[in-house]
């Protein structure tokens, strides 16, 4: 077994305990939400993440009832022999419904790659939500993984709800970086997903125009991805 399929399934087995503390807490209307994931490839933004390998996710946030939150969130990652293995994201943000139908989210999220510290980037995000259905992001960074490169990154999705607790969800994105530093590319998805309770599965297909292949090569190729999760 790889090194970062091992340090995947240490994160989910170290996010157990906060979970069961959490659903304990859920009962007395806790701040706390999170989550345990398994996902059959980790994309992100059109391009795979764990070598387009299986790997374990978790998460745990803490809201406050102003609207402001904190949390981390952690995945296993494979870029090429040596480190990372991990992949450790910080946050914290503040989200409020600007209306019944408006919704506002701005999140700072520090991007962490234990053994691999050269990679590490903040971002910064705001997104807004209309209806409950449709989103729209803008998210910059003046460091992009650990360039010093400035990137942008505009995107816009939806998710309908569907009879049964089905929903389809779909998404485009545009990463907009220094010429220097990488041609800009779109990527996007579409995907189903279900619910039962505190289970989720998700099937998802992701792809990228032809930038973003010539980028990442076959880390960008169309794919279908899988993800079961467990979470309040």
């Amino acid at each position: 077994m790889k090194p970062f399929k091992l340090a995947a399934l240490a994160i989910a087995l170290l996010a157990l305990p906060f979970a069961s503390l959490a659903q304990e807490a859920d009962e007395a209307a806790s701040p706390l939400t999170w989550s345990v994931a398994a996902v059959s490839d980790y994309v992100w933004r059109g391009a795979s993440q764990s070598d387009e390998n299986p790997t374990a996710q978790a998460g745990l946030t803490y809201t406050s009832s102003s609207g402001v939150y904190a949390g981390v969130w952690g995945s296993g990652v494979d870029f090429g022999p040596g480190d990372p293995d991990l992949e450790v994201d910080y946050f914290v943000g503040y989200n409020v419904d600007l209306s019944e139908s408006v919704n506002f989210d701005v999140l700072l999220n520090r991007y962490s790659y234990p053994g691999a510290a050269d990679l590490n980037f903040n971002e910064l995000a705001a997104t807004a939500a209309f209806a409950e259905t449709y989103r729209l992001t803008v998210a910059y960074s003046n460091d992009f993984g650990g360039s010093d490169t400035d990137a942008w990154y505009f995107a816009g999705g939806a998710s309908w709800g569907l009879p049964n607790d089905f929903s389809l969800d779909a998404g485009v994105g545009y990463s907009k970086f220094d010429s220097a530093y990488s041609d800009n590319y779109v990527d996007w998805n579409i995907g189903v997903s279900k619910s039962w309770g505190l289970f989720t599965a998700a099937l998802g297909y992701h792809g990228v125009d032809g930038n973003g292949r010539d980028i990442f090569g076959d880390l960008a190729d169309d794919r279908l991805v899988l993800t079961l999760s467990l979470g309040n």
